[in-house]
């Protein structure tokens, strides 16, 4: 049973994990409001606090806003994602 166990560990990766591996990167925050901030991940701390960077605003999918920095409350996040592609294929 421990070879099971030891196979699934080796493979799996933890919230935390995928957290870290995306900093600088591309994401796409998801607020509990329904709006979704796209930017560059810099930051997060375990309250899920999150700045970002080139961060811009879309209400019900239209582009409301551009900010150079932006900070979010990390009660306020649903989710965040990784992006496909590029950020205003400028990034």
């Amino acid at each position: 049973m421990s070879g099971v166990g030891e196979k699934a560990s080796g493979t799996t990766k933890t919230p935390a994990d995928f957290l870290k591996s995306i900093r600088g990167k591309p994401v796409v925050v998801k607020l509990n409001s329904g709006v979704d901030y796209r930017g560059i991940l810099t930051c997060l701390d375990g309250y899920m606090n999150i700045a970002m960077e080139q961060t811009e605003e879309y209400v019900n999918g239209q582009l409301k806003n551009k900010y150079g920095d932006a900070f979010v409350r990390g009660n306020n996040v649903l989710y965040i994602s990784t992006t496909k592609g590029t950020l205003s294929d400028g990034a």
